[in-house]
């Protein structure tokens, strides 16, 4: 009896201290939200035009609301050379002319961005092409948009044109960049 009484009590010693042991653990959701930002990319091919050997490439890229647009071009004088989007993605004409004048769906007249008189939406503006001939620019705008219907931003079924000469800013309706060199078409 006496080994029932200490196998009893050593039962309760145990129940009880496991039931000390025990803890409450409190369980928390957590909700965890997360952005998918989109970001839509275009990237054309530049072809000589006006018997120029001027060709590169021109990547837009947006993204939060803000395209960039990156050029790199070879086959150019040295010097200041003028950039520009034109109205349609039409480059079969030799010359470029195919493509039509500046992109300005606002009506503004020709210039610099970010001066009071107006500038138009295509009014890129210059780069400098290098003693070989290569240049680069890159231009960010949160007023171009690609592929989103806005006929006042949408640079979807444009051209860009790269010049032979810079562009003057002043010269109307183009800044008298001189011919047009290279040209390719904004599509996916």
């Amino acid at each position: 009896m006496k080994k029932f009484i200490i196998l009893l009590l050593a039962i309760t010693v145990s129940v009880t201290a496991c039931k000390k042991k025990k803890e409450e653990v409190k369980i928390e959701e957590e909700t965890v939200t997360t952005e998918v930002v989109k970001v839509k990319k275009v990237k054309i091919a530049l072809n000589s035009k006006s018997d120029s050997n001027t060709s590169g490439n021109v990547v837009f890229k947006e993204e939060d609301g803000n395209v960039t647009m990156t050029a790199i071009i070879s086959g150019l004088e040295p010097g200041e050379h003028a950039i520009h989007i034109h109205q349609t993605a039409d480059c079969t004409s030799p010359d470029g002319k195919s493509a039509g004048g500046h992109w300005n769906p606002t009506g503004k007249p020709h210039g610099k961005w970010g001066n009071d008189t107006g500038y138009h939406k295509g009014d890129i503006g210059n780069f400098t092409a290098d003693e070989n001939g290569n240049g680069t620019i890159s231009k960010t705008t949160d007023e171009w948009c690609v592929g989103c219907g806005d006929a006042t931003k949408d640079i979807l079924g444009k051209a860009v044109i790269v010049h032979a000469g810079a562009d003057d800013f002043t010269s109307q309706p183009s800044g008298a960049a001189g011919a047009r060199v290279s040209c390719a078409g904004i599509i996916e």
